[in-house]
């Protein structure tokens, strides 16, 4: 999967508020979706970026934008871990046990875990941004919002642009 390509429609199994919920991406037909994929529950790094991604929820919100987390532990690991550690988390976190979200965004390490990878999705389903990583380096959500509000520009957006800045075009 490259950037530019459409993304089948999937299924898959979160955590979400408490609950275990089936989803489709197309549940969010008509959003951006930020979907992120991080190594394991229980971790050092990967807790910090997940805290982070909500606190800024609601900045993603405005724009029009759905967060979604995905990693290969199970959705019971998920439960266990957020309700004793990350209780404030109100984004879905897909439990990824049989490997397909991971392999189909080419994040999938031979030990069964996922790299760090960040995918912005645009309302029809194309795949607009993706970046992904070794898992001992986070990411910078703040980079990841802007960039989110440069692709909604539709323009050319020079380095380091910003909100209010000008697009080249």
């Amino acid at each position: 999967m490259k950037v530019g390509d459409k993304i089948e429609d999937f299924e898959f199994e979160a955590y979400h508020d408490g609950d275990f919920k089936q989803g489709r991406l197309s549940d969010y037909s008509g959003r951006w979706v930020v979907l992120f994929f991080y190594p394991l529950d229980f971790t050092f790094v990967c807790p910090t970026e997940i805290k982070k991604f909500s606190d800024k929820m609601m900045d993603f919100e405005n724009e029009n934008a759905t967060i979604v987390a995905a990693s290969t532990d199970s959705v019971h690991s998920h439960k266990a871990w957020f309700a004793r550690d990350l209780p404030d988390v109100r984004f879905p976190v897909i439990g990824d046990t049989n490997h397909n979200v991971a392999k189909r965004f080419n994040v999938l390490q031979e030990n069964g875990t996922a790299l760090r990878g960040t995918f912005i999705i645009d309302p029809d389903s194309v795949l607009r941004y993706q970046v992904v990583s070794d898992d001992n380096v986070g990411r910078s959500i703040e980079e990841t919002l802007r960039v989110l509000k440069a692709l909604k520009t539709g323009g050319l957006c020079p380095v380091e642009w910003k909100t209010g800045d000008k697009t080249l075009d």
